[in-house]
């Protein structure tokens, strides 16, 4: 048992380090974020789609449940597209450092969502990492847009992930993504279609681009998550978010040695990104201790 909470403990890294390198991936695809989202919903949904098959998972789920997953499915298409489009436009440190504010605003959305009373400790640590963030946007004043897009795509990132946590209540993960992952494609396609965005050129992509999407949809989407889910099983929520919240530390330093360039940012970045890091894990520190006692 202890062997198998090891290699429980060292996969869930092995799925962060995944969740960081998703940023990079974005940052080396060089076509359009809603492009590139289409075609990671897109495999996504197949890959998963097998992975069902395969397991012989039954694909039923009641009618009010699909209207939700694909009311899931949309946020998720838009939370992607964002946070590709801020990459694009800033960098990826920039936008992962905004990514810790999502700790923050969960604790706001989530007792309005589930109905419990908001704890003050969340609320404190979250304006900490405001003025982190706050030194971060001082000095990097001119990625503003990449980081107002990485704030709403954190947003519709956690407004989605509670939604999924009542809906993973009464369906297999797998079966939750696949849907949503469907769904998501489905709407791009139909905006798409208004727009006239198809043409041949949209699927003329070189080897690059083919090989990196294909990575992303597999290893780091329809992987990362079904796995992610098989982890928690055996781990606890402690040491789950602890761990997670590691995503932002791993996609800032992959991108300062894959990417370089204008992945170097100031010394009063990496002061805010520490601020903010140091916070988040001190939250969780904090919540366990919190829990141990009460």
């Amino acid at each position: 048992m202890p062997n198998d909470n090891l290699k429980s403990y060292l996969n869930l890294h092995l799925i962060v380090f995944i969740w960081g390198f998703t940023a990079i991936l974005g940052a080396l695809i060089t076509i359009d974020a809603d492009f590139l989202v289409w075609y990671r919903m897109l495999f996504a949904a197949i890959f998963l789609g097998c992975f069902l098959l395969l397991k012989k998972i039954p694909f039923q789920v009641s009618f009010s449940a699909v209207l939700k997953l694909v009311f899931v499915g949309l946020l998720i298409a838009l939370h992607w597209i964002t946070f590709f489009e801020s990459i694009k436009v800033a960098t990826v440190s920039i936008t992962l450092s905004v990514f810790s504010l999502g700790a923050f605003i969960a604790s706001i959305l989530e007792p309005i969502f589930y109905g419990r009373k908001v704890l003050w400790y969340e609320v404190f640590f979250g304006l900490v990492i405001i003025a982190g963030l706050a030194l971060i946007l001082h000095v990097e004043i001119n990625y503003l847009h990449g980081m107002l897009l990485a704030l709403i795509s954190i947003i519709l990132g956690v407004v989605f992930t509670l939604f999924n946590g009542k809906l993973i209540e009464h369906h297999e993960p797998s079966v939750i993504a696949f849907y949503e992952f469907l769904a998501g494609f489905v709407f791009i396609t139909i905006y798409f279609v208004c727009n006239g965005s198809f043409s041949a050129d949209f699927f003329v992509l070189t080897p690059k681009n083919w090989a990196l999407i294909l990575l992303l949809s597999s290893i780091c989407t329809a992987y990362a998550f079904t796995a992610s889910v098989k982890v928690m099983r055996r781990l606890s929520p402690y040491t789950v978010m602890l761990t997670t919240n590691l995503e932002p530390v791993y996609g800032i330093i992959l991108a300062y040695f894959i990417i370089g360039g204008k992945e170097k940012m100031s010394t009063e970045f990496y002061i805010g990104a520490f601020i903010i890091v140091v916070t988040v894990i001190l939250n969780g520190v904090f919540k366990h201790y919190k829990d141990k006692v009460s």
